[in-house]
This record gives C-alpha cells, structure tokens and sequence, in this order.
C-alpha cells in the first residue's frame, strides 16, 4: 500500500503563491507518475497536473497552464506543485495522486491515479 501525504495548503489572497508537496511512503513502485487534482465545492475533482517519473512528459491542465508548476525529486518520493498568481476559481481540495495510467501526447492526455492523498485545503480569497 502506498500513502501519500499532503502539505503546503492554507489561505491565500489573490495574486499571492503556495507551493504544495506530496511525499509518498510505503511500498512505492520504480518509474511511477504522479500528479495533482482538485474539487471545489458542488463541482467534480478535476486534473490539474502530472510529472512522469523522468520528467519526459509533464502535462497541465488549461486553467493552470503558466501559473502553476510541477515538479519533483525522486530521491524523495516528493511531488510538489508551485502556484503563483493564484485566483479565486483555483480555491479546492487539492489532491495528490501516484502510479496508475499516465499517457502524454499531442493527440491527448490522461492520468488515472491509483493512489491518492487525504487532500489539503486552498482557498484564495478576492
């Protein structure tokens, strides 16, 4: 079983930055995705980003695109996601996601997370 524990959320004005991190312990497997997913309230979780475990293929959502980054170390099983000029449609659960089916091309993309966090609140305010 592989958890995956969140940190870096809170309270935020708008135009202000948080840097999220997802670390992940446990029986973790070589050369696995991970990514970032959020709901906001009375809406369905949607996809925010993913890393490929090289790097070779990262992808984001268009609502983020140029405002957050994704990144990771895998000497540490870590995943962060820096947000900058952050609005007040970005406030959600921001949830952190590993292993699973992650395909990135120029017909498409998708990732279906096999593990998931306990997610971690942002909220930006206006």
């Amino acid at each position: 079983q592989v958890h995956l524990a969140e940190s870096g959320g809170g309270l935020v004005q708008a135009g202000g930055s948080l840097r999220l991190s997802c670390s992940a312990s446990g029986r973790t497997f070589p050369r696995y995705a991970m990514g970032w997913f959020r709901q906001a309230p009375g809406k369905e979780r949607e996809f925010v980003a993913a890393h490929s475990y090289s790097g070779d293929s990262i992808d984001y959502a268009d609502s983020v695109k140029g405002r957050f980054t994704i990144s990771r170390d895998n000497a540490k099983d870590t995943v962060y996601l820096q947000m900058n000029s952050l609005k007040p449609e970005d406030t959600a659960v921001y949830y952190c996601a590993a292993d699973g089916e992650y395909h990135s091309g120029t017909s498409g993309s998708y990732y279906y997370p096999t593990y998931w966090g306990q997610g971690t609140q942002v909220t930006v305010s206006s």
